[in-house]
């Protein structure tokens, strides 16, 4: 069955590239040493390690103190938002934006239980952050700013080097959760000027369980906790038995996603304007969701009227896409996205996320839009029957 199939949400997650997980084998049977253990794999297991940061760090920009192994971005944005606001500071102010990922809206929530302030930001109508509205929030009493670098579900590109120098202005630290970047665009720690970066394997082609936070080293004198103990590992900041293979994955990855990222940005981007077109010809009255703003080269929500998109999804099963994010599949209620950038709710049900990536192609798209057309022949041709 699978190879019928049309992967089209990879911003969800991705394929693990070929030469990830022919790097990870050996560290699964043979030279699968404990990072931590003295003898002679315990050393080889390091030593791989050792070299994986050094690929992630080049890749990304950064140098290879400020590289710190988690399972995922989810637990980096944890470890970032929560490890800050254990400090001691006086500060007590969190501000975000209305549009991140659960897993910085779920510690904000948590942080708000523990009396903190935390400050919602609004976005506009084409998914831009209010700028006007983070320099009004902002203030000597903020302690976080956090702010998604690129959305999951509608691409579009944050100013995350403007937002960083606001918070500096007034003494605050600078979050930013960068999963959606890897594999996609450029990325240049430098330029986002956060102090926290986070980001995911699975989402650049490598294996899922694996992730890493970018503390800049400047970041020290902010004072920043753990959320667990017990073990020495990552300087403290995330004690655990090290994921060798997964690590060395990622370090492939990385490698793989900087190499040629110019030249994937525009053959994903000509792909996406021909899916974007294919769509509102076959559609009457298709909409594409933000379609002006700067996004990401592969990510596309439309909103087809009339059709909800659980509907299309059950009815084109050879087509993989999603409505709305990932994390919030399965519940009725629409995408608090959708819902931030003001689309009705009836209207926002009927949004379809398509998300491509480094392995589709022109026959994808095609075929893709072959199955929509003919799930929609067949959504109007019941409709006809029940009248």
């Amino acid at each position: 069955m699978t190879e019928n199939i049309i992967y089209l949400d990879n911003n969800a997650t991705t394929q693990c590239a070929p030469e990830v997980v022919d790097a990870m084998l050996p560290f699964f049977i043979g030279n699968h040493g404990n990072a931590s253990s003295p003898h002679f794999l315990g050393r080889q297991a390091s030593r791989a390690v050792a070299s994986a940061r050094e690929l992630i760090a080049e890749s990304v920009g950064c140098v290879v103190s400020e590289v710190f192994f988690t399972s995922c971005a989810t637990e980096s944005n944890n470890m970032a938002i929560l490890g800050v606001t254990q400090s001691l500071s006086k500060r007590r102010k969190i501000v975000t934006s209305a549009i991140e990922h659960k897993s910085v809206l779920g510690p904000c929530e948590v942080l708000e239980t523990r009396g903190f302030d935390v400050v919602i930001i609004p976005v506009k109508k084409d998914g831009n952050l209010d700028m006007d509205a983070m320099r009004c929030a902002v203030d000597e009493e903020t302690l976080l700013v956090s702010i998604q670098a690129a959305n999951n579900e509608i691409g579009v590109l944050q100013p995350v080097r403007a937002v960083a120098d606001i918070a500096h202005a007034m003494g605050a630290a600078c979050h930013c959760d960068a999963a959606q970047l890897l594999g996609k665009i450029p990325v240049s720690i430098d330029e986002l000027g956060a102090d926290f970066v986070s980001f995911s394997s699975h989402k650049a082609y490598g294996p899922k369980g694996i992730g890493f936070l970018i503390i800049r080293n400047h970041t020290r004198q902010i004072v920043m906790s753990p959320l667990m103990f017990g073990g020495g590992q990552e300087n403290g900041f995330r004690p655990g038995t090290l994921n060798v293979a997964g690590i060395v994955g990622t370090g492939v990855a990385c490698r793989l996603c900087s190499k040629n990222v110019e030249g994937e940005m525009r053959r994903i981007t000509l792909l996406r304007e021909q899916l974007e077109e294919g769509i509102c010809h076959i559609v009457p009255g298709a909409r594409i969701v933000v379609g002006e703003s700067p996004r990401l080269p592969g990510t596309l929500s439309v909103m087809l009227p009339g059709v909800p998109a659980d509907l299309l999804i059950t009815r084109t099963p050879t087509v993989c896409m999603s409505m709305g994010s990932a994390c919030t599949s399965g519940t009725v209620s629409p995408s608090h996205v959708l819902l931030a950038l003001g689309i009705p709710r009836d209207e926002a049900r009927c949004v379809i996320r398509f998300s491509l990536g480094r392995y589709n192609t022109d026959d994808d798209i095609q075929g893709a839009l072959n199955a929509i057309g003919a799930a929609l022949s067949g959504i109007a041709a019941a409709h006809i029957a029940e009248r």
